[in-house]
């Protein structure tokens, strides 16, 4: 059965101003799509074609198929970007919160150690809020790779590549960063994660 796009759960406009419709229009629209048609293009008729989308991203990176784990991380790494967004913004629930005091300081300096990560990541690629052992650390991939071809807990993800941002932000990845960490990031989804 071929990998599906997972459906936003907002409107493509919910997060105006900040993430504008257009983004979404290109962003989810055309770059997701097209990870998401590629990648089945490319398991049609092999092995790899009756997978989901977990298995299929971690049998590619075992097989060394480059080319279906880039697109097929890709589409993982996007529906678990949309996951990370929400259009009614919280402060992360109390055991996200404690664990986030403990690995960081506090929420606000756990908030500058993210934009950080961001800001310092050379090119494409992503910046994740990790889990291990019950305790929480950032990391950042590049191009397609993913904490899930590694084993890890994803629980938040920012993706920097300059398609996520360059309609609304140009070339100022620091306030699309902000913004994301400060505005949108849905840390209900990412504690239902750690609770997991």
């Amino acid at each position: 059965m071929p990998i599906a796009q997972s459906p936003l759960k907002f409107e493509r406009d919910a997060l105006e101003p900040v993430m504008s419709k257009e983004t979404f229009d290109f962003h989810y629209g055309k770059h997701h799509a097209a990870y998401v048609k590629t990648a089945n293009d490319l398991t049609a008729g092999t092995k790899y074609e009756k997978m989901s989308l977990d298995d299929l991203v971690r049998a590619a990176k075992a097989d060394g198929e480059a080319k279906l784990f880039n697109n097929a991380a890709q589409a993982w790494n996007h529906d678990f970007f949309w996951a990370s967004l929400t259009p009614d913004y919280k402060a992360p629930p109390k055991a996200l919160a404690t664990a986030i005091d403990a690995a960081f300081g506090s929420f606000d300096k756990f908030k500058e150690a993210f934009v950080a990560k961001g800001i310092g990541h050379f090119g494409s690629g992503w910046v994740w809020l990790i889990a291990k052992d019950g305790k929480l650390s950032l990391e950042d991939t590049h191009d397609a790779d993913t904490p899930l071809a590694h084993g890890k807990t994803a629980l938040l993800v920012c993706d920097v590549w300059e398609h996520a941002y360059y309609i609304d932000a140009r070339n100022d990845r620091k306030s699309y960063l902000e913004n994301f960490i400060s505005k949108l990031a849905n840390f209900e989804h990412a504690a239902s994660l750690f609770a997991a």
